[in-house]
C-alpha cells in the first residue's frame, strides 16, 4: 500500500522553482544567497568608505496615468537594495538569478516611470555568475528506471 504524503506536513523541504536558497545573513533572511552574498559585499564597501548606507527592500511606488492627468494605477515594487553613494546619490541594487516575466514588467515600469521622476537615484542589476543559478532539474532517468 503506497502512503500518501501531504506537502504541508511534510519535514522535507522541497526545492525552490529556481533552485535559491533562503539564507540568513547578519540577522536578516534573503530570499537567496546570491543576496546574502551582495548584502555582505555593501557592508564591508560601509568599512572601508565606498558607500555611507544601504537599504535593504526598499519599497518603490509607480503610478500611471490617465488622458486627465489623473492617477489610473499604481504598480509597487521593492528593489533588494538601497546603496546611499558618498556623494549623496543613490543606487538602487536588484541581485537576480533568474528573470521573470513579471520582474522585467516591473523593471519596465521602474525605468519608464520612477526613475525620470528621481533624477538623484540609479538602478544596477547584478547578476548571478551562472554556475551558481543552476536551475534543479529532474533526473529524468531516475523517475523512469523501469517503465518501458
Amino acid at each position: 500500500m503506497r502512503k500518501e504524503r501531504n506537502w504541508f506536513n511534510s519535514d522535507r523541504k522541497s526545492p525552490s522553482k529556481y533552485g535559491n536558497v533562503r539564507t540568513e545573513y547578519n540577522g536578516y533572511r534573503y530570499d537567496s544567497k546570491f543576496e546574502a552574498e551582495v548584502a555582505a559585499s555593501l557592508d564591508w564597501q560601509k568599512e572601508a568608505g565606498q558607500i555611507t548606507d544601504w537599504e535593504r527592500q526598499y519599497k518603490l511606488e509607480m503610478w500611471a496615468y490617465d488622458c486627465n492627468g489623473d492617477r489610473a494605477m499604481k504598480k509597487t515594487h521593492k528593489v533588494d537594495f538601497r546603496v546611499h553613494e558618498v556623494d549623496g546619490s543613490f543606487t538602487l541594487l536588484e541581485a537576480k538569478g533568474a528573470e521573470t516575466q513579471d520582474y522585467r514588467d516591473r523593471r519596465n515600469w521602474l525605468e519608464k516611470l520612477w526613475l525620470p521622476e528621481h533624477p538623484d537615484h540609479v538602478y544596477e542589476v547584478v547578476r548571478c555568475p551562472p554556475g551558481k543559478a543552476a536551475r534543479r532539474r529532474p533526473n529524468f532517468k531516475a523517475i523512469h528506471r523501469g517503465k518501458p
